[in-house]
């Protein structure tokens, strides 16, 4: 998934009235206003209101569900035959704002502070998830090398904590 790839995926579908926040790896490199490393995916925000038309029109795009055996109704990826990967996590805004990631009794959400990052994709401005909710977001599976340089470039830029168990890769330098 290349940069502009992403670019014309968000311009498209912000053109259709369906606003989307970048997350992960792209949202990394927005808060960081550059790309630091290439991305196989797209990983997205989306509110639940928006679902059936963002898909029928990426459908429309030659985009299709795959990866079904781990697919979940608020969270699935859409591809295309050239391999371009879409990562689509769905939310639903509750009264406060904040974004409910599943059922509700699973209490998984993206608090309203995660939802007001902003970045730039080769220079376009993008909605993403906040400095310091990106840097909570990765954590809790096993992390690289690779999860340490995003996100201590983040903490870095940001003044935010590194996180504890990001530590033991400080001791590698």
């Amino acid at each position: 998934m290349t940069s502009a790839d992403v670019i014309e995926i968000y311009s498209a579908l912000g053109g259709q009235g369906i606003d989307i926040w970048i997350d992960g790896g792209w949202g990394l490199d927005a808060l960081l206003n550059g790309q630091s490393r290439a991305h196989k995916d797209l990983d997205i925000v989306l509110e639940d209101r928006h679902l059936v038309r963002f898909e029928l029109f990426l459908v429309a795009r030659g985009y299709y569900r795959t990866k079904r055996e781990i697919e979940r109704p608020f969270n699935f990826v859409l591809a295309d035959r050239g391999g371009r990967e879409i990562d689509v996590h769905v939310i639903s805004l509750d009264e406060n704002g904040n974004g409910i990631f599943g059922p509700p009794e699973n209490d998984i959400a993206y608090p309203v502070d995660s939802l007001t990052g902003a970045g730039t994709i080769n220079g376009c401005a993008v909605r993403c998830i906040s400095p310091q909710w990106i840097v909570k977001f990765h954590s809790g599976y096993e992390l690289t090398g690779k999860d340490y340089q995003d996100v201590s470039a983040i903490c870095e830029k940001y003044n935010v904590d590194l996180p504890e168990e990001y530590r033991r890769f400080e001791d590698r330098s």
